[in-house]
């Protein structure tokens, strides 16, 4: 093997690991369940999906979720109550621009794959009766809609 394939395994080792210092999968999440009157509601079952898996999650309460480049749905649901949603859209992160800029690319590949590159809000409110959006670039204020 010459120095120059040498050099270039290495290079591609040491970009790699720069894509796993990024972050981890996981992100933890705290949910919030409301009625429409704005009174916190105890002991709500709720379901959040996206296409890494499904977590269910008893509000108000966090739960772990592993990052994707895809959208989280959450479903909460109480009797007596109409169903509550949300969705939290997937934004990148500020690690995978750096690892476009200085690995080429090769570790957003790695980092969007893994969904390390990706993050979602990390507080949610659901109201009861009706559908939330979250988006973390547009600061803390849900848009809610009917």
């Amino acid at each position: 093997m010459n120095l120059k394939n040498i050099l270039l395994i290495s290079s591609l080792l040491i970009l790699t690991n720069c894509a796993s210092i990024t972050s981890d999968n996981n992100q933890p999440i705290s949910i919030v369940v409301k009625d429409e009157k704005d009174k916190t509601l105890e002991d709500v079952k709720c379901t959040v999906v996206n296409d890494k898996g499904a977590w269910e999650v008893k509000a108000p309460g966090f739960v772990n979720i592993l990052r994707s480049a895809e959208d989280i749905s959450v479903t909460c649901k109480k009797t007596g109550y109409p169903d509550g949603l949300a969705k939290a859209i997937s934004r990148a992160r500020g690690g995978m621009w750096g690892n476009i800029v200085f690995g080429g690319g090769i570790g957003a590949i790695i980092d969007h794959n893994r969904g390390t590159g990706y993050a979602y809000s990390d507080q949610m409110t659901v109201i009861m009766g009706k559908t939330t959006l979250y988006d973390r670039e547009s600061g803390p204020a849900p848009k809610a809609s009917q």
